[in-house]
């Protein structure tokens, strides 16, 4: 059985990643891309469908384990009878084809150690023909094709008298002082075997590049241990070549154990756009934030009306969803996923989410694209006829359409920017035309979306439920933080709809069922953060630093967070490591470090406008 969620660490070389448990198994790889098949799916089944554990014969969970230093390099230790030994793992930032090196150390004593490889192509269900090859084992089936080298004795499958089961073992021992590398390489089959790296000079290398990377980093506040890290994670999961950043490395882990929920991940959500810009800005990453802005202009470009609200790492726009059968699911949470069937939904707030993430780049003073306003307003354009009508909403339910107070928010944004460009930017547009539209939704939204007799916006016009976003209405600068709809808001959400004072996103079961789905789902950890930006916002500073003190004491001894938590079973549930997890996290940590909330705000005429934060301090 795969271990827990937050049992997990992350390695990867900025276009794919493993998660490593503490047992010293490999889980989960997907290669040569975030969202390629697995080769290792075991996370998704059991050993059958592909892992890779190195640890002592006897093997068990580590006694210990960290990053080396501000590095994706992971050290994993066992304290033995006889010894003690150290696991290094790493992926080197990809040159000519991925590779996975693993170095076993000895620290102490003797140790008898054991690697045991399942290779399994296609999700787990495709056992590759194994051979050996100038010294090394190559595993072979279809298009894929993985070479390992070590200087340890393999046993292949036809010597290991597994039948069927189809292992590559090594077994071996370690003193003080040893070393024995290991290195899996990857290549599509048709081509050439690809060289694979040096172990000793990719460790240099990638330690090297990560302490390169890490030189910018300029946060200066209280969670600077928790920031850094969370900002190291951002980074790993970004699609180095295209700047895309992936809302998670995984599919299909259960947003409630056992539940149906389970939804692949490991695509770019153009809603996450103003959020991690605001995280990589800052935090001294202006070149990721460029390449983020700039893959957004790119995937967004052409028809406006096509907007998707996610895409894949190239900014290809088809993400089709099936189901894998063979895979029993996390911990038996089935069906598993690949593709996500919300891409093709009509979610509103996404055109004033891509307005605002543009806008806050050109704020931050990031190089300008060519025709990039031009493009903006095409996206006006279609805002303007498109912001009255129902949709799926931000949290991609699978019910009937509705008109959902945080789409209608969004679409004020995404107009309200617009006017800010041509009155701060000079940029040309009807402006007055602008100025009109954005009044109209500012007056609709304050008279359909707000309860006055419970004083709080609510979900959706004439919903008796409640909506996590709704925490957001004054961080985009829809109305003053100091609004008494605001503070009604924030008390609302606190009181309604949190569970061990963890925010939920909604309540499923509202309104008869918002979201068309079973079963229910844990505390979703961004809206959490949003919590303690919005007690930060209200004044309530000491009530939000505890929110987030318990915040982060959720995350696992890596420092790494999942999509939600599960309060009653205290455990993390959904994607990991999750994007908009972790950027909550740094952004709340700035807005306590001493920045302003989110969006600190002026007032323009009879609506509010935002005005965006500076740098960090």
């Amino acid at each position: 059985m795969a271990g827990r969620i937050e049992d997990y660490g992350l390695i990867g070389d900025l276009q794919s990643a493993a998660l490593v448990g503490r047992d010293g198994s490999i889980d989960w790889l997907c290669l040569p891309r975030f969202d390629s098949a697995a080769c290792f799916a075991a996370l998704l089944g059991d050993e059958r469908n592909g892992h890779w554990q190195i640890g002592p014969a006897s093997c068990g969970p580590c006694t210990r384990r960290r990053y080396r230093g501000g590095s994706l390099v992971l050290e994993t230790e066992w304290d033995t009878d006889s010894g003690s030994v150290r696991v290094v793992d790493l992926m080197p930032p990809r040159g000519q084809a991925p590779d996975v090196v693993r170095v076993v150390e000895g620290i102490s004593g003797r140790v008898a150690m054991r690697s045991l490889l399942r290779l399994r192509f296609d999700y787990g269900q495709v056992v590759p023909w194994v051979r050996s090859v100038d010294g090394d084992l190559a595993g072979v089936a279809g298009p894929d094709a993985i070479w390992l080298r070590t200087p340890a004795d393999l046993h292949p499958p036809d010597q290991a008298g597994q039948g069927d089961d189809q292992q590559i073992t090594a077994e071996f021992e370690v003193a003080s002082g040893d070393r024995v590398p290991f290195v899996l390489t990857y290549a599509a089959s048709h081509l050439p075997r690809p060289r694979s790296a040096d172990p000793e000079r990719a460790l240099t290398d990638t330690l090297r590049f990560w302490s390169t990377w890490m030189r910018r980093y300029d946060y200066q506040g209280r969670w600077d241990d928790a920031v850094r890290r969370a900002v190291l994670t951002l980074k790993a999961l970004t699609y180095a070549p295209s700047g895309g950043i992936v809302a998670a490395a995984t599919t299909s882990l259960p947003e409630q154990l056992g539940g149906p929920r389970n939804w692949d991940y490991r695509y770019c959500w153009l809603r996450d756009a103003t959020f991690t810009l605001q995280a990589l800005l800052g935090t001294g990453y202006l070149r990721e934030a460029q390449e983020w802005r700039d893959w957004l202009l790119r995937a967004v470009a052409g028809d406006p009306a096509d907007l998707r609200i996610m895409y894949a790492l190239d900014g290809s726009r088809r993400i089709p969803e099936y189901q894998l059968p063979w895979l029993t699911g996390y911990e038996g949470a089935g069906p598993v996923r690949v593709g996500n069937a919300a891409s093709d939904q009509f979610q509103l707030d996404v055109w004033g989410e891509t307005l605002d993430g543009l806008h806050l780049a050109r704020l931050a003073g990031l190089d300008s694209i060519e025709d990039a306003w031009d493009l903006q307003r095409a996206l006006l354009d279609f805002l303007e006829g498109a912001w009255n009508k129902p949709d799926n909403g931000l949290w991609e339910v699978r019910g009937p359409r509705r008109p959902f107070v945080h789409s209608k928010v969004m679409a004020w944004a995404g107009v309200d920017r617009a006017v800010q460009a041509v009155e701060r930017f000079g940029l040309e547009g009807p402006v007055d035309r602008w100025r009109r539209l954005r009044q109209e939704i500012h007056e609709d939204v304050c008279a359909k979306g707000y309860d006055a007799d419970r004083n709080t916006f609510t979900q959706f016009y004439g919903s008796a439920g409640l909506d996590a976003a709704l925490l957001l209405i004054p961080r985009v600068g829809f109305l003053d933080w100091s609004d008494p709809r605001v503070i009604g808001t924030v008390e609302a959400v606190q009181r309604e709809l949190t569970q061990d004072g963890f925010v939920l996103r909604y309540r499923p079961d509202a309104d008869g069922g918002v979201d068309g789905l079973p079963g229910g789902e844990g505390a979703f950890l961004a809206c959490s953060f949003w919590l303690a930006d919005a007690l930060t916002g209200i004044h309530r500073q000491d009530e939000a630093e505890r929110l987030f003190t318990r915040l982060l004491d959720l995350r696992n001894d890596l420092g790494l967070l999942s999509e939600e938590y599960d309060p009653v079973a205290r455990r993390q549930v959904g994607n990991t490591p999750q994007a908009f997890s972790l950027v909550g996290l740094v952004n709340t940590a700035r807005h306590l470090s001493g920045t302003r909330p989110a969006h600190a705000v002026r007032r323009h005429g009879s609506g509010a406008v935002a005005e965006e934060e500076g740098k960090t301090t």
